[in-house]
């Protein structure tokens, strides 16, 4: 049972594509936000140039503004190390991963759509996300002729007859009437693209870990120099040991809204952020450091009678003919 609980719990990255610190990869991640979501104050400017906007466009754009308010707050405390702050980026992340990939979902769906309906000569249904904004801006969508091809005859010079025009309709409208996800996947240009959003998420799911490990060792740095007489008991390879909550009630950093909000975020996954054993480099120099300094502080020559001890090397016992009393 502890291997298969091993084998299942989150992973716990030491570094960032094992060449980083957790640190800078957090940092790379967190500027990688905010390249990302600054699209969102150029799509509200859009609007004072007269671009109308879908709902889910604008919806989209807010929740950019406001990561973007919300990492103003964060960021600087990456460097700082501040634990309540690194568990708060750690969950918001989460959470705009889950939004980021909704409002992905929404448009990749209406855009299969729209490229069924191009290949089926119809409209893109009204039910689906930003229909009518991809509709109008795609250009390949609701033509205005259902044809194929188009065909030109003409008849020499001087007979008095213009060129006459016509027009074959296509065939695909005489076979699929309405666009649908299935036509739209099996075309082969999707495929493609559909590989790309499968691998940028997977990569959000790579930082998503990183940040995590990140707060957890910013968490569990925090509670070994506040703590230090119980540094031994959380670095001795103990699975079901946790540490002290630091956002307890009767803890320092439990007063106020953020003792609250920082007791839920430690409460979820309990484990995760106070328990496991101590896979941390750091840690395990931290808890030989004070081993070291609490063993060196005894009387000179105290470590070499006891490594002599241990080992059976120590100053063989006297003869029995000179030891003081037995003659």
């Amino acid at each position: 049972m502890t291997i298969l609980s091993r084998w299942l719990r989150l992973p716990r990255p030491r570094n960032f594509l094992c060449i980083m610190s957790l640190r800078t990869g957090t940092e790379i991640i967190a500027l990688s936000m905010v390249f990302n979501k600054v699209t969102g104050f150029f799509g509200l400017l859009a609007v004072l140039a007269g671009l109308q906007l879908s709902p889910l466009q604008f919806a989209m754009y807010i929740h950019s503004l406001g990561t973007l308010l919300v990492l103003y707050f964060l960021m600087p405390h990456i460097r700082r190390q501040s634990p309540f702050e690194c568990i708060a980026l750690a969950y918001f992340y989460i959470l705009d991963t889950v939004i980021s990939t909704a409002f992905t979902a929404a448009f990749a769906v209406t855009w299969l759509l729209a490229v069924s309906a191009d290949g089926v000569n119809s409209d893109i249904p009204a039910g689906a996300p930003g229909a009518g904004m991809i509709d109008d801006t795609a250009g390949f969508t609701n033509p205005t002729f259902n044809v194929s091809k188009v065909g030109v005859l003409a008849t020499p010079a001087g007979t008095g007859q213009e060129a006459v025009a016509f027009a074959a309709v296509g065939g695909a409208s005489a076979t699929l009437n309405n666009p649908s996800l299935g036509h739209a996947v099996g075309i082969e240009e999707t495929i493609p693209s559909m590989m790309v959003v499968i691998g940028l998420t997977l990569i959000r799911m790579y930082f998503i870990v990183v940040v995590m490990a990140y707060g957890r060792q910013v968490l569990r740095q925090h509670i070994y120099s506040s703590s230090s007489a119980k540094l031994h008991v959380h670095t001795d390879g103990a699975n079901d040991t946790l540490s002290d909550n630091p956002f307890a009630v009767d803890a320092p950093g439990g007063q106020g809204w953020k003792g609250k909000l920082g007791r839920m975020m430690v409460l979820t996954g309990k484990n995760y952020w106070l328990g496991g054993q101590a896979d941390d480099a750091w840690a395990k120099g931290l808890d030989t450091r004070f081993k070291s300094a609490k063993s060196a502080g005894g009387p000179p020559g105290t470590l070499e009678r006891e490594r002599r001890a241990r080992s059976g090397t120590g100053p063989s016992k006297p003869p029995a003919s000179v030891i003081p009393g037995k003659l």
